[in-house]
């Protein structure tokens, strides 16, 4: 099984403009990124009234739509967890989430002054780096926003090479 960080932060905070510029970073030194999106709500990724969505609605627990350049899923999953989902991403080099803040997984925070006022990982003992544009210090790594290249060398030396 691949590595898994998780990058967290409250809502609006950037995670997934993060996740965003450092897919394509890491896509470029070669790598496998699988992503696990955490949805605190129920969500159907599936259109009412298509043909998959009718052959779900009839009963059936897996649906997959394949096409010539991708695979698409729908399938009757009882948790949420990630160890549950591991085996979907065995052929990556890593898997980056966005929440899961409440896992025992490493993370990365991300905090934007003009979005919060306090710090989601303080006490956390899974925080190794912080995305941030303050001078916010939690005795990890820290990071600026726009310093994508270096948060990417911080996961491959510790996470994907190490």
């Amino acid at each position: 099984m691949p590595p898994i960080i998780s990058i967290v932060g409250k809502s609006q905070s950037g995670k997934t403009t993060l996740i965003e510029k450092l897919i394509p970073e890491l896509k470029k030194r070669g790598y496998g990124i699988g992503i696990i999106k955490h949805a605190s709500h129920k969500f159907d990724i599936d259109k009412k009234g298509k043909d998959s969505w009718r052959h779900k609605a009839a009963g059936a627990d897996t649906v997959i739509v394949a096409s010539p350049g991708a695979i698409a899923m729908v399938k009757d999953h009882h948790s949420e967890s990630l160890e549950h989902l591991e085996m979907y991403f065995q052929d990556m080099d890593i898997v980056i989430t966005e929440g899961y803040k409440k896992k025992d997984k490493p993370k990365i925070e991300v905090f934007r002054a003009a979005a919060h006022k306090e710090l989601l990982c303080r006490n956390d003992k899974t925080l190794v780096a912080l995305v941030t544009d303050t001078d916010a210090d939690l005795n990890v790594p820290r990071f600026r926003l726009e310093e994508i290249e270096k948060l990417a060398d911080f996961i491959e030396k510790e996470y994907i090479k190490g």
